[in-house]
């Protein structure tokens, strides 16, 4: 009997109780479900913001720099001990080394001279140029520490030397003065310690072979170095005006010629400067342009390569990305057909129709202006059909509409939708190009464009 009981029991179901979190949750997600399937299927179109900009395209060359430079040999065998700094201009007569017999002076100076202090002045000089070296200092060009490297061990011998010389009079009690031989520069100009066999090379005599940086050597000139009679002890570049040559095709040097005078850019500086185009053919055909300058030449007068820009086009205006660049036909029409509308606010034509009775009407049909000749305006032609008439206000002249025209422009979207603005490009690129600003029928600094042209169409209303 108990066991009859147990097999009626009944498992009870609480019944669903709906609530107002419940309710919440549900209109939450039907929201967000919503939403991403809107997100899938609806038409993406990305904006793009006008700036103001310029262009400049890839003409960077590895250019060789040509000098007046005479090389100084010594007169004498001697230990050698500089006192001009490298890259400083050097008067006739000045002192740029002298030349110890005994070598007995090096041996003054590492003795006598260790315990000496610069002055106040003289680490002021220092610290100029480690500064400078600092703050103009580009991992690309690393060969530049060993220039700096060699010019802050002259700066320092020069200082150094300069204090022997103010105390004369200690060389003198040593007995070593009349074996040392105060040389002085035979000319003015810019002082240079090294060599490299590029000095006495012309324009005309370059090669290809001349332009690989792997097959350069560049021998420095150190002080405190014993020096046989006639070897080279450094030398003067006695002329500011100056050259860079660069390889380029005969397209490219046909074009430099014409231009006469190029702006250049030094990529080691990033300061400009205005070069004379020359172009040479050597005896195995190869084409050189030289860019001769009458500036500049000490700021690079221990470099023989230089990296430099050739800033061909330097357009200045709104910069725009070329994907947003599209074409649009529009009707031609005479401009004296082209009328304001009732409110006097808007343009538009007047059309010829005709009523169910078969007698001629006209209506005043709108249409935006995109661009206009001396004598024609650019219609949309939104509202207007090809073979339709307008007519000349004030007039029973007739136009038959059947010219059409196309005008470079973008999708400004300002307002919401897609609306073409005509542009005026002044020079591009592959990505870019820079376009008339605050032109009648076209864009302004900061007015919002489609960036893909090709993605939407004419009056498509955009949705963000």
């Amino acid at each position: 009997m108990e066991q009859n009981r147990n097999n009626k029991i009944v498992k009870y179901r609480k019944p669903l109780n709906i609530n107002i979190g419940m309710v919440i949750f549900a209109v939450i997600l039907v929201y967000i479900v919503i939403c991403v399937f809107m997100y899938f299927t609806q038409k993406h179109v990305e904006g793009h913001q006008v700036t103001v900009g310029s262009l400049s395209t890839n003409n960077i060359y590895k250019g060789i720099a040509l000098r007046d430079e005479e090389i100084i040999t010594a007169s004498q065998a001697g230990y050698v001990n500089y006192y001009a700094r490298e890259g400083e201009r050097v008067g006739v007569g000045n002192l740029v080394y002298t030349l110890d017999e005994s070598g007995r002076l090096a041996d003054y100076l590492n003795t006598e001279v260790s315990g000496s202090t610069l002055t106040s002045q003289d680490l002021a000089e220092l610290k100029s140029e480690i500064l400078g070296f600092v703050n103009n200092f580009d991992p690309e060009y690393f060969s530049s520490v060993y220039d700096f490297k060699f010019s802050v061990q002259g700066t320092v011998l020069k200082l150094a030397n300069a204090n022997i010389l103010e105390n004369i009079d200690s060389i003198n009690q040593a007995g070593i003065a009349e074996l040392i031989s105060f040389c002085n520069a035979p000319d003015t100009g810019i002082v240079i310690y090294s060599m490299d066999g590029y000095e006495d090379k012309t324009a005309q005599e370059l090669t290809e072979a001349d332009f690989d940086v792997r097959n350069y050597e560049k021998t420095q000139l150190i002080s405190n170095e014993l020096i046989a009679a006639g070897d080279p002890v450094y030398k003067l570049s006695t002329n500011e005006d100056w050259s860079i040559v660069i390889q380029v095709d005969s397209d490219k040097a046909d074009e430099l010629l014409e231009k006469e005078f190029v702006k250049v850019k030094f990529l080691k500086n990033q300061d400009t400067s205005w070069g004379e185009v020359s172009r040479h053919t050597n005896e195995a055909g190869e084409i050189f342009v030289e860019l001769s300058f009458n500036n500049s030449m000490v700021t690079f007068c221990t470099d023989r390569f230089i990296d430099v820009e050739l800033i061909l086009e330097d357009e200045t205006g709104l910069k725009i990305p070329n994907s947003s660049i599209v074409k649009k036909e529009f009707f031609i029409v005479p401009k004296e057909y082209v009328t304001k509308g009732g409110n006097g606010n808007s343009d538009g034509v007047l059309r010829e129709t005709y009523a169910e009775d078969g007698t001629v009407t006209t209506e005043f049909v709108e249409t935006a202006i995109h661009g206009e000749t001396e004598t024609e305006y650019y219609l949309d032609d939104i509202s207007l059909r090809i073979g339709e008439y307008i007519l000349k206000p004030e007039s029973t002249e007739k136009y038959a509409l059947s010219k059409r025209g196309s005008l470079t422009g973008v999708y400004n979207i300002n307002k919401g939708y897609a609306d073409f603005k005509q542009i005026d490009v002044l020079y591009d690129n592959d990505e870019y190009s820079i376009v008339k600003s605050n032109t009648q029928y076209g864009l302004s600094a900061y007015d919002y464009i489609v960036l893909d042209a090709q993605a939407v169409e004419d009056d498509e209303f955009i949705y963000n």
